[in-house]
C-alpha cells in the first residue's frame, strides 16, 4: 500500500469512527426532563396593609434557599394599564422554576417551605397556584 493511500485510509477510518461515536447514545440515557414553572398568587387578609405585604414578600424570598428552586421571582401588583383580561385582585406573586417534577415535589415537602407556611400563613386569606410543565 502506498503512503498516500495508507494516510487516506487512516483519515477516512478515523473520521467514520468519530462520526459513529458522536451519534451513538448510551442505552440507559433518560429523556430530557421538562422544566416546571410554579406560580402562586397570594391574597392578603389585610389587602391594604403594606406591612403585611412586605412581610410576606420577605418570607417568599426566603424560599430561594431551597436547592431545587433554580430561579425565583417575587413580585407585587404592577400599576399597568387597566384591561379586562388583567386580574388586579391579588397582592403578592411568586414564580419559581424547577428542573423537573421531582424538584417541585421536593420543594413541597421541604422543611423551609413547611416553616414558611407555618410562619407566614396567617397573612393570607387565599392562595392560587398554577403549575406548568414546559411544552
Amino acid at each position: 500500500m502506498k503512503k498516500t493511500s495508507r494516510r487516506k485510509f487512516i483519515a477516512t477510518a478515523t473520521s467514520a469512527g468519530f462520526a459513529v461515536a458522536v451519534s451513538a447514545k448510551p442505552l440507559n440515557m433518560k429523556a430530557k426532563s421538562k422544566q416546571v414553572a410554579h406560580h402562586a398568587l397570594f391574597w392578603l387578609k389585610n389587602p391594604t396593609s403594606v406591612e403585611d405585604r412586605d412581610k410576606l414578600v420577605e418570607g417568599v424570598k426566603g424560599l430561594a434557599k431551597i436547592e431545587t428552586i433554580k430561579q425565583i421571582h417575587v413580585g407585587v401588583l404592577a400599576s399597568t394599564e387597566k384591561r379586562e383580561v388583567v386580574d388586579t385582585s391579588w397582592q403578592v406573586s411568586e414564580i419559581m422554576f424547577f428542573d423537573d417534577l421531582e424538584g417541585q415535589a421536593t420543594y413541597q415537602t421541604h422543611p423551609i417551605h413547611q416553616e414558611f407556611i407555618k410562619n407566614y400563613g396567617h397573612l393570607w386569606a387565599k392562595v392560587v397556584v398554577y403549575d406548568a410543565l414546559e411544552a
